[in-house]
């Protein structure tokens, strides 16, 4: 299944574990809603990392979207990760999990 439609996203920087500080990661919450074909929100974290000789940079995130997609109400896990490059910044990939509640099965 999948859905046409926007969403609005606040990205706020969050206190880091001292590992990942240790490592140079960021650690940042997301707090999305959503509108069209996919009416909700979601709330999840994100772990970022770039290399500052290059420009390279990759981030994993993990969200629970609530809501109503196509007339059906529930929940999922959202899973999305992406490599950008100076010279390809929008190589991404994105993934439903298939843990889900109420409606929303597939």
């Amino acid at each position: 299944m999948h859905a046409i439609g926007t969403f609005a996203v606040k990205v706020l920087p969050s206190e880091a574990p001292a590992l990942a500080k240790d490592a140079g990661l960021g650690l940042f919450s997301l707090d999305k809603s959503f509108s069209g074909e996919l009416e909700g929100t979601s709330k999840g974290e994100m772990l970022t990392g770039n290399t500052d000789s290059t420009g390279a940079m990759a981030y994993v995130a993990i969200e629970r979207v609530t809501g109503k997609l196509n007339g059906r109400s529930g929940s999922f896990l959202l899973m999305h990760n992406a490599s950008m490059l100076k010279s390809d910044p929008s190589s991404a990939f994105m993934q439903r999990s298939e843990e889900h509640t109420s409606e929303l099965q597939s």
